[in-house]
């Protein structure tokens, strides 16, 4: 993946990121919670900063929701994003409130007097509009010429470009998302020949969590080893959290992001003697708050555990009732099993604070 040549996009910024122009790919995600709960929705993004997301999203459905969108920008540290359908007041509100992008498509808000009075708000505050096409709801126009294919998606988002084009706008993003991975990623594609705005790639309605993150990985990876992509959203049945730990996942399997560690886990077989699922996931929630990129083997086998996993930073291999240390495939010391996971723990903390300390 490495080698693989990047779509050219122009750059964008929402608040302090960067988007497109050879920026890193960013993770998104948005918010479950009402709206015009602000206390709600301010804690839940900060769970979502917690974990990493750069860009959240969240729904404005009326003036209420819009009026609490200044204290939630206020009260966050990550860009923020107003999700608008139809009503142009509220996304001149969203505005007014300060936040950092809409998510808006221009031809669904009204006249072109509203959509110029939008325009020229988002203008002054240099706020950009990304346009977001579905499968599931096309114009019935483009949908009869063009059918439920990727060239409708195409077309219809750039109708919605076309008018924002025509009143001189060019803050622009774009999405066209479909539940099926192959119509979504030929519909990618096939914009890509037309337009050099960034891309928001996913797939719409994965799914629930284990279902969804495959179909996304599978849609989303393959989008991206094709060079397409400048910000990404892994749309799930679940907790937004959980999008944005499969995000960083998709990510770091292309080598396009390192955050936190990659667990290397070996399958389970008749060798194994220990309780390998309990052992790698027990590990994986006690590493979940490193955000430090770290390659952390947990292997079931003894023998060749350290060898096969001489790679990782760190790592256990385990036995009969006990288990190996290791680091870079090295033997630190021999442990009782139920020891193994709080002694990886303390060994990484330990490197961890040491580094910190070498660097201050």
């Amino acid at each position: 993946m490495a080698d693989t040549e990047r779509r050219f996009s122009r750059k964008i910024k929402l608040g302090g990121l960067v988007i497109g122009g050879g920026a890193p790919v960013s993770v998104q995600s948005m918010t479950n919670t009402d709206t015009r709960d602000a206390e709600a929705t301010i804690a839940q993004i900060r769970r979502l900063e917690k974990v990493g997301c750069e860009l959240v999203r969240v729904a404005v459905p009326d003036a209420a929701a819009a009026a609490e969108l200044g204290r939630i920008r206020r009260t966050i540290s990550i860009p923020l994003v107003a999700d608008i359908h139809f009503d142009y007041r509220l996304a001149l509100a969203a505005i007014e409130q300060g936040v950092d992008g809409l998510r808006l498509n221009p031809g669904n808000i009204g006249s072109a007097v509203r959509v110029r009075e939008v325009v020229a708000a988002c203008r002054q505050r240099q706020v950009p509009i990304r346009i977001g096409v579905n499968g599931g709801s096309l114009d019935r126009e483009i949908q009869a010429r063009y059918g439920d294919s990727p060239r409708a998606l195409v077309e219809s988002a750039l109708q919605h470009v076309r008018i924002l084009e025509k009143e001189g706008f060019e803050l622009i993003k774009i999405s066209l998302k479909s539940s099926a991975v192959g119509p979504t990623l030929e519909a990618y594609r096939l914009l890509a020949e037309k337009v050099d705005y960034p891309f928001h790639i996913g797939i719409t309605e994965a799914g629930t969590r284990l279902r969804g993150a495959v179909k996304s990985a599978v849609g989303i990876g393959l989008l991206l080893s094709e060079g397409l992509g400048d910000t990404l959203r892994v749309s799930l049945t679940s907790a937004p959290e959980d999008e944005v730990f499969v995000a960083y996942e998709i990510l770091k399997s292309l080598g396009l992001r390192e955050r936190g560690i990659e667990l290397v886990s070996c399958p389970t077989c008749g060798r194994t003697e220990v309780q390998l699922i309990d052992l790698a996931e027990a590990v994986e929630k006690a590493l979940a708050h490193i955000r430090e990129p770290l390659k952390i083997a947990v292997m079931g086998c003894v023998v060749n555990g350290p060898g096969e996993a001489r790679h990782a930073d760190f790592g256990i291999a385990g036995g009969r009732g006990v288990g190996l240390l290791f680091r870079r495939g090295e033997v630190l010391r021999k442990l009782p099993e139920n020891q193994l996971v709080e002694a990886l723990v303390d060994e990484v903390e330990s490197f961890l604070a040491r580094k910190d300390h070498d660097s201050a």
